[in-house]
């Protein structure tokens, strides 16, 4: 019997980690993508994959692989509720300290496909924490699907929309406690995202590994000037 092929497409490094570590040596053919560029039609004809599994991915996919092939994504909310951008963050300054991963089938409208399978995710911990954690869950969910090819069921209930956040997004201005502070540089802190800051005097000051501890927040931070000395 001829064995599938299987893409994970993951655009951090903690992905290819969990790939290499949970999903390498799974029965089948695995081929892991980290970059757009790598995502050609060509490429994904030639491998004729069973499913592919975008497990953290900023780009918009071809509407042609999306429409032939079964692509599985994942996302970090209770769907329909938090359909959209910058899931984590959104949650975080909406109070939530749990949330579902689901495992969403692909279309052209955004997180708006139907759901193979959804699991309770924490959010504690630092943004990269996090990303990591739903990353191993995410390998866990795609053994499940491969083993049992559940059909994904449309989402129901009201639908809830969040905003992509921008990189000025990340500027702390006046947080109303410690908690909402320590939060708010939580949420930014991983690779490849805009660390909280603000900016002051001619230097711009950038919060990373948060921990509350006995009533204060300690933190490292990164003060680099504002133009060339």
């Amino acid at each position: 019997m001829e064995e599938l092929n299987y893409v994970v497409l993951g655009s951090k490094p903690w992905n290819r980690t969990v790939f290499d570590q949970c999903l390498a040596n799974q029965p089948g053919q695995w081929h892991f993508i980290a970059s757009p560029e790598d995502l050609k039609l060509e490429r994904i004809e030639g491998l004729n994959p069973r499913y592919l599994f975008f497990i953290h991915w900023s780009w918009k996919v071809d509407a042609e692989i999306v429409n032939n092939y079964e692509c599985v994504c994942f996302h970090m909310t209770d769907v329909p509720y938090g359909r959209g951008g910058s899931p984590l963050q959104n949650l975080i300054l909406n109070g939530h300290s749990f949330t579902k991963l689901a495992a969403l089938q692909m279309t052209e409208a955004f997180d708006a496909g139907p759901v193979y399978l959804k699991t309770d995710l924490g959010l504690s911990g630092n943004a990269e924490e996090i990303y990591i954690r739903s990353t191993y869950l995410s390998a866990e969910m795609i053994q499940d699907i491969v083993q049992l090819n559940p059909k994904p069921m449309p989402q129901t209930g009201e639908v809830t929309v969040f905003k992509r956040r921008q990189p000025a997004q990340s500027e702390i201005t006046e947080p109303n406690s410690l908690r909402e502070l320590y939060d708010f540089v939580r949420m930014l802190d991983a690779e490849g995202y805009p660390k909280a800051f603000f900016e002051y005097q001619g230097f711009r000051y950038e919060f990373s590994r948060a921990a509350l501890q006995h009533g204060r927040m300690v933190s490292d931070v990164t003060i680099t000037p504002l133009s060339p000395a």
